[in-house]
């Protein structure tokens, strides 16, 4: 029996300013900044949408969206990760888990974490259980650290169909 299967990792990062709302992982969290960005900056998304783009050979989310379209401006993200599931399934991949990781200051991520699960899940055709989302600091180091901005990075596995 022949199994093939193929890992993907991803990244990105925002800028968080005043005046925009905080979407995170497809949420919104109450914060007193959101992300900048050419669509609703959703880095968790991005970064799963990256990681399952790549795991595909597929390049990367500025290929599929650029953001120098209008077609995609303040697009919200979840769209993104539906249009990125289904180019994986014309080419007969399926996601089988994500592991990502948010890296931010503020505000804390952990209280939200059940509701991104189930909200990533259902978008990308995933058990919950299926779906790793780990919050962290940079202990008010650098960029995140002065709370500039928000990263995410995320390992996806898929399979073939």
């Amino acid at each position: 029996m022949d199994i093939d299967i193929r890992v993907g990792y991803g990244f990105d990062v925002h800028r968080l300013v005043r005046g925009r709302p905080l979407i995170l992982g497809g949420i919104l969290i109450p914060h007193d900044k959101g992300l900048l960005g050419h669509s609703d900056a959703d880095v968790l998304i991005h970064s799963i949408c990256d990681a399952l783009l790549g795991a595909a050979n597929l390049r990367d989310i500025g290929s599929h969206f650029p953001d120098t379209s209008e077609l995609y401006a303040g697009i919200d993200s979840k769209i993104l990760l539906k249009k990125t599931v289904q180019l994986l399934s014309e080419k007969s991949w399926q996601v089988n888990n994500v592991d990502t990781t948010v890296c931010a200051e503020h505000p804390k991520i952990n209280p939200y974490i059940s509701e991104m699960q189930a909200c990533l899940a259902s978008l990308l055709g995933i058990s919950p259980d299926a779906v790793s989302i780990k919050a962290t600091t940079t202990e008010k180091l650098g960029y995140v650290g002065r709370e500039e901005g928000i990263s995410a990075s995320a390992v996806v596995l898929i399979s073939r169909k």
